[in-house]
């Protein structure tokens, strides 16, 4: 199977699928604490992840090499 996006944007769709699924189960989560699981949940599930997603994508295209340099210097 050929891949279809280009190596030199890996690390953009990383942090996006990454962003995207830490998000989702996070907000996930604190949703169903917050609110409890009833047949609205779904609807305030998603309400709370697609802005949690909207902070987290850019978030950890800034975190993540800084992320990486420190765990250089503290791996042997």
């Amino acid at each position: 199977m050929r891949p279809f996006v280009p190596r030199r944007l890996e690390p953009v769709v990383f942090g996006l699928l990454l962003s995207g699924l830490m998000s989702f189960l996070v907000s996930g989560l604190s949703t169903a604490i917050a609110r409890g699981v009833d047949a609205a949940f779904l609807f305030y599930w998603l309400s709370a992840w697609l802005p949690s997603w909207a902070l987290a994508f850019p978030a950890v295209l800034v975190v993540a090499p800084v992320v990486r340099r420190i765990v250089k210097r503290i791996v042997i």
